[in-house]
């Protein structure tokens, strides 16, 4: 009676389990996992459940790795989060809570410059020079003090030029509004409240903590991140964000400025509040956007088709990732259907 009733029980579920065939996706990351670095996990979110998971190599869902500047999408939703409780405005000049920025003639910079990635402050965009340079703090305040005595290239708002030094700035700007450590703020207001237990940006070589690009996560844990962003800022009952803050997040904010530098696997993209609008809506909203990072790791999140989908990975990110990031979009869309506006 009991093997009658779970073959019953398997019969009624098939449906569930084959009503999407990822058979596409699989073969897609199987043929590809030598060049992703062999160790990769793939998950795909779709109506308030994963609906495809794939995990080669030893990577699984809840292997932590650096995910370098997929961090500066959960640092810019901090920042948000002070902005949602009205202790901060996006066009606060920085020299209101960091005097020294008025000392060295930036008193036009702002919260919304920092998060955009137009400061106007440019660096070197080697990776090995942006390591060395770091290693010099002992603390973000150390850090970002220097960077305000650093020549500004141009007016802020005036120039894109993708890096650290504006995501650092604006995570100060939270210890000092919040009294509290970046590390401390984020684990209270991002990863606690979203059930990351994976994920902190602890510098296990001691110095400054990097907001910008210091995380380690999981898969598992991002794509918690993304479904609260999908869910109008909610996750498990509890209001992370405002739909507001997160609209404005998703808004291009360079616009037709000049691009002084942007990644090449960045190339044609707009960018709103620490993170790339890969597709805009025919209003110019975003609504497919994503935050890659050197190590390849891709997440994204499809507003249209009302998904998110994350490939893991620990291996330095290129055209080919790119590519290979565009193409399992593309299969992903294949099963789960059409944009419908």
């Amino acid at each position: 009676m009991k093997v009658t009733l779970l073959c019953i029980s398997l019969l009624f579920f098939q449906p569930l389990f084959s009503q999407y065939d990822f058979s596409g996706v699989d073969q897609l990351l199987t043929k590809n996992q030598k060049m992703l670095g062999n160790n990769v996990v793939a998950l795909v979110w779709k109506d308030g459940k994963i609906i495809y998971q794939k995990e080669l190599g030893e990577f699984n869902a809840k292997t932590q790795a650096p995910i370098a500047s997929a961090s500066k999408w959960l640092t810019a939703a901090l920042v948000m989060t002070f902005v949602d409780q009205g202790k901060l405005n996006l066009d606060d000049p920085i020299s209101k809570y960091i005097p020294i920025f008025d000392k060295y003639m930036k008193s036009y910079l702002t919260i919304r410059h920092c998060l955009s990635q137009t400061t106007g402050i440019e660096r070197d965009s080697r990776l090995v020079a942006k390591l060395t340079e770091r290693k010099k703090f002992e603390s973000l305040e150390e850090e970002v003090n220097a960077i305000a005595a650093k020549e500004i290239n141009n007016n802020p708002g005036k120039e894109f030029f993708y890096g650290g030094y504006g995501l650092n700035i604006a995570a100060r700007v939270c210890e000092i509004i919040g009294k509290k450590s970046f590390d401390r703020l984020i684990q209270e207001r991002i990863t606690r409240p979203l059930k990351m237990k994976g994920t902190n940006f602890t510098n296990e070589s001691g110095g400054a903590i990097n907001p910008s690009g210091g995380a380690q996560s999981t898969a598992n844990d991002y794509m918690n991140f993304m479904v609260m962003l999908l869910n109008k800022g909610m996750f498990e009952g509890k209001k992370i964000l405002s739909e507001e803050s997160i609209a404005e997040m998703q808004k291009d904010q360079v616009g037709t400025i000049p691009i002084k530098y942007a990644p090449q696997v960045a190339a044609g993209y707009s960018y709103g509040l620490g993170e790339w609008i890969l597709e805009k809506d025919n209003t110019g909203k975003g609504i497919v956007i994503a935050c890659p990072g050197l190590f390849g790791t891709w997440p994204y999140i499809d507003k249209c088709r009302n998904y998110a989908a994350i490939i893991f990975v620990k291996s330095i990110l290129g055209e080919q990732k790119k590519e290979l990031a565009m193409q399992f979009k593309g299969e992903v869309e294949a099963v789960v259907g059409e944009c419908k506006q």
